[in-house]
């Protein structure tokens, strides 16, 4: 993407990574670092993720991940991150949106190149959301890759909103999952790591 004055994210964001009990106690004692994703259905491409002030949101996704077989998650907990979106390909962006789509077409004209089946975005079970995202990972990991051929500046981080699962009320456009997720590509964009906290009632919320 040709870099704007706006390109990079200039202020601080909070997010939350939902993992294993264990996960979190290593890494707020800094024994370890969150690993980066590299699943080829991953929504943001490869990275490490986060739901961007939605310490809920991702309490919810390790307690679904303890439903999986194999899932290394027993119990499920949260880590708190201070994260600077740096250079960032936000998909709220109309820019980015515009680079997002050559990425598209760039991908298109690889596969019919080499023969390559389109990867494509599929539901799971009952789910009518697009929960393994094979064709937008990849056109974004297309567009690191030409970042990277036409050695300009490599993307920080990535950042998207998404609507998820159902209706909150007949004909709303809203859904109950609704969320911005944001995927760090480089990790010197995590400033430190928190354990989330109460509120302490007996003083405002600033």
């Amino acid at each position: 993407m040709n870099e704007t004055l706006y390109s990079r994210r200039s202020n601080l964001v909070i997010g939350f990574h939902g993992c294993d009990q264990s996960v979190v106690d290593k890494v707020v004692a800094g024994e370890e670092k969150l690993l980066a994703s590299t699943n080829d259905y991953d929504w943001l491409g490869n990275g490490i993720y986060f739901w961007e002030n939605n310490e809920a949101r991702a309490l919810q996704w390790a307690e679904e991940l303890v439903k999986r077989k194999s899932s290394s998650v027993k119990t499920p907990a949260v880590i708190g991150a201070i994260i600077d979106l740096g250079y960032c390909l936000d998909l709220t962006d109309s820019l980015c949106l515009e680079e997002l789509k050559k990425g598209y077409e760039t991908l298109v004209a690889m596969c019919n190149e080499t023969g390559m089946p389109m990867p494509q975005n599929m539901n799971l079970g009952n789910s009518t959301d697009l929960l393994l995202r094979k064709l937008d990972c990849a056109v974004i990991e297309t567009m690191h890759k030409i970042n990277k051929l036409a050695n300009k500046r490599p993307y920080d981080s990535v950042k998207g909103v998404f609507w998820e699962g159902k209706p909150l009320y007949p004909n709303a456009g809203f859904a109950e999952k609704n969320h911005i997720q944001i995927c760090v590509c480089n990790p010197n964009c995590i400033k430190g790591y928190f354990l989330p906290r109460d509120i302490d009632k007996a003083y405002p919320n600033p």
